[in-house]
């Protein structure tokens, strides 16, 4: 059936209407929409609102609001019939390793060279060990720099070609050529890929057998400030994995751009005109001709966390399946706030996790579909989508044979948007079938305003596009149907400002929760279609996934 969202004197009315001669019948479930369209399902509220309650403490991992979390979601899931993850134990949890890593002494980075000075702790670099081991160091190690630290067959670049950093550490700029070049032949232009995040040229330098990797920090590739790396708590979280992270660089870090020119200036250079000779294809690696030296104490404790996975199988493909995936996870309590130190994280991500909660209830009375339906809640996204990473390396079902995913972070409670905005737009075919629904609904899709910051690569879907699976982050944005664009933006701001990773991200009883149920109708009818078709969606030629992607293939022959 087609679903159409028609505009009828300043109201909305949702009807079911027959597909017209030349438009192929998509689906052969009913879409149940005969009701108030933005009505998805009447207890969404009353999930977010219990999820984001002070009783749920924050929801951190291995606490108290992890125990009412996982009560909670457990128990509407049994209620809902949904198939236990761990059938044998008759509950919905995957269990994940995970380490925390508390640095609690680093040193300032010296070098070799007697007219370097030192870069201080904190205000001039940042420094850790992701190994887990209490005491590592790293002494007069070669710098050289790499560019960009990129290898990307696909767009024709290799920052290594030629170089053995066996024992050395590269200095590597953040974000990639098309950021500075602002080409939109270059990468992918002004958006940054997956080849810019910080925590792909970590992955690199270790594929490469460097001994560390440091990279230069600048606020606008970057897209934020040297606070953000350097303002908050040393504390890191990682997957606790059986070789103790030893096939990583021994030191990761970070240094400003000031730093940075002192290590140019000494070979007759600076950071301005090493950028500008990065952006070139055939650039070359340069030694700094200095060593760097710097040392890591760190304590560790661990501690296992549960994704929470609920599933409908499928009738006649069963291996088949469309994810639904969000985190459930939050900061948590701030202990020396004692008026309100409570990170309730109402809108990140409460609303997501009962966004898919409402889907997986939709879903549960509806017929069952052809392909299976995974409801994913995953654990830890605050401490670096790990929960998310564990689950794509240890899927409930092949990953070659996940059609695509829906990932939710963040829902619209703002009221009803004309605009649905996809992050990451142009990535891959899912959006061909988002975009046909947002149009029925007499709504538009629009691109993230901001892609040179990455916001793809900062949330759960994007472990699962790096094993090949087409993930769709899209939510609505800021043209108020009823209000405006002006107003959408001011809203939009006022929570980056006020509520963001703070405690004011509290349920406010006057959320206008329409623009979530407008949303939550197009994220069921894009897997409604998906579940029961035939259709295997891409990646895009040409994007960093696609090739994944395409040697998957091979597991649904």
């Amino acid at each position: 059936m087609q679903k159409k969202l028609i505009l009828i004197a300043g109201g909305l009315l949702l009807s079911a209407c027959t597909p017209v001669a030349d438009e192929p019948q998509v689906s052969q479930a009913e879409p149940a929409v005969q009701v108030d369209p933005y009505n998805f399902n009447e207890n969404y509220r009353g999930y977010l609102e219990t999820l984001s309650s002070d009783e749920f403490a924050g929801r951190a991992p291995a606490s108290v609001g992890e125990e009412k979390t996982v009560a909670f979601v457990e128990g509407k899931f049994r209620e809902w019939g949904l198939k236990p993850y761990n059938a044998d134990g008759n509950n919905y949890q995957q269990q994940v390793p995970l380490v925390k890593m508390m640095p609690y002494k680093v040193s300032d980075m010296t070098f070799s060279s007697d007219d370097l000075e030192p870069l201080a702790y904190r205000t001039q670099m940042m420094a850790w060990s992701p190994r887990v081991m209490e005491e590592v160091a790293i002494e007069d190690s070669e710098l050289v720099f790499a560019g960009y630290g990129i290898v990307a067959p696909e767009y024709g670049w290799n920052d290594y070609e030629g170089l053995d950093v066996a024992g050395k550490t590269v200095v590597v700029l953040v974000n990639d050529p098309g950021y500075d070049t602002q080409d939109p032949e270059v990468f992918n232009g002004k958006a940054m890929t997956y080849y810019g995040r910080w925590t792909y040229k970590f992955e690199e330098a270790a594929r490469q057998g460097a001994e560390g990797v440091i990279v230069i920090h600048e606020t606008g590739p970057a897209g934020y400030g040297w606070g953000v790396i350097a303002g908050g708590s040393p504390l890191r979280f990682d997957l606790a994995r059986d070789n103790n992270n030893m096939d990583r660089t021994a030191i990761e870090g970070w240094i400003t751009d000031e730093g940075a020119d002192q290590l140019f200036a000494r070979i007759g250079s600076s950071y301005a005109e090493m950028r500008e000779a990065a952006q070139q294809p055939d650039f070359e690696p340069v030694s700094l001709e200095t060593g760097l030296s710097v040392s890591v104490s760190t304590k560790f404790e661990y501690l296992n966390s549960p994704n929470l996975i609920g599933y409908i199988e499928g009738k006649s493909r069963p291996e088949e399946h469309v994810i639904y995936m969000a985190h459930w996870d939050h900061m948590g309590v701030d202990p020396i706030n004692p008026d309100d130190g409570i990170f309730n994280g109402a809108q990140d991500n409460a609303s997501g996790t009962a966004g898919v909660m409402a889907l997986a209830e939709f879903w549960a009375s509806q017929p069952q579909p052809e392909r299976s339906i995974v409801f994913v809640l995953v654990t830890a996204e605050e401490r670096g989508l790990l929960g998310s990473n564990w689950y794509a390396n240890n899927p409930m079902l092949p990953v070659g044979k996940a059609v695509a995913g829906i990932n939710m972070d963040v829902l619209n409670v703002y009221g009803p948007m004309n605009d649905m905005v996809v992050v990451g737009y142009g990535n891959s075919e899912v959006e061909e079938v988002l975009t046909k629904y947002v149009e029925q609904q007499g709504r538009y899709v629009a691109p993230e305003p901001n892609p040179e910051v990455g916001s793809f690569y900062r949330s759960d879907h994007f472990n699962l596009a790096k094993v090949g699976v087409p993930m769709l982050y899209a939510k609505g944005g800021i043209d108020h149907f009823e209000l405006g664009k002006e107003y959408g933006a001011q809203k939009r701001a006022e929570y980056v400002q006020v509520a963001y990773h703070k405690p004011a991200d509290e349920y406010d009883p006057e959320w206008d929760l329409r623009g979530a149920q407008q949303d939550l109708w197009l994220y069921y009818w894009v897997g409604e279609e998906l579940a029961n078709s035939q259709a295997w969606p891409n990646w895009y030629a040409g994007n960093e996934f696609r090739a994944v992607r395409d040697e998957s293939a091979a597991s649904r022959q």
